[in-house]
């Protein structure tokens, strides 16, 4: 039977799209790893947000990516409250990789995924994330203090920073939410919805508070 005539043909034929973005991204020519990937990256991803965060990922989804998606999800035991040392054994595993080469995979993932969801979507996603979790997924092997380090051989977790560090981090953090919700409280002239530009710039201030830690998110 021709594609033709074959309803579930557009369905199939989005899904690959979305597969070759990720080969491309991973640059290889394996859809088979490139798929293994995509499932370790979606699952570990799920697994650390909160239902409703999912329902929006998952609805952007291709229709067979989305099932993927959903594989084994018991969403009463979510999110877990796991830190790095789990999310990338999870991902190696799912992934068939060493959980040295966990961060460079997973931000080829994130990248080629972000080019298909709508603009903002993972951001505020990973923003309900602890801090080093949501720099993991863009494939940092340090945080701005030095607390994640991915050696070679494993996974280690550097102690906490002293608290002048954190304390640092803070106000820096207070200082550019605070600079971009000033900035959608400003009126210009030419301004015609002052009420859209105010609640993105309070959403922008939001997203930069929950990514360091802020309104209640757990720490790594």
């Amino acid at each position: 039977m021709s594609n033709h005539h074959d309803p579930l043909a557009p369905t199939v034929h989005t899904a690959h799209v979305w597969l070759r973005a990720v080969a491309d991204s991973l640059d290889t020519d394996d859809r088979r790893f490139a798929l293994r990937a995509l499932r370790a990256w979606l699952h570990t991803v799920r697994d650390r947000i909160g239902i409703d965060s999912s329902a929006h990922l998952s609805a952007q989804l291709p229709e067979l990516l989305r099932g993927v998606y959903f594989e084994n999800w018991v969403p009463s035991r979510l999110p877990v409250r796991h830190g790095l040392r789990e999310f990338c054994a999870q991902f190696a595993r799912e992934a068939g990789i060493d959980p040295a080469e966990v961060p460079g995979v997973a931000a080829a993932v994130t990248y080629a995924l972000d080019a298909k969801f709508s603009p903002g979507l993972l951001p505020r996603v990973f923003a309900t994330m602890p801090i080093t979790l949501f720099r993991l997924l863009y494939g940092a092997t340090s945080d701005i203090a030095g607390e994640l380090v991915l050696p070679e051989l494993g996974v280690d977790e550097r102690p906490e920073p002293d608290r002048l560090t954190r304390l640092e981090q803070h106000v820096t953090t207070l200082s550019e939410a605070v600079v971009a919700l000033s900035h959608g409280l400003e009126q210009l002239p030419t301004d015609i919805d002052t009420a859209t530009r105010t609640a993105e710039a309070a959403r922008r201030a939001h997203d930069l508070l929950l990514a360091s830690g802020f309104g209640g998110a757990a720490p790594a």
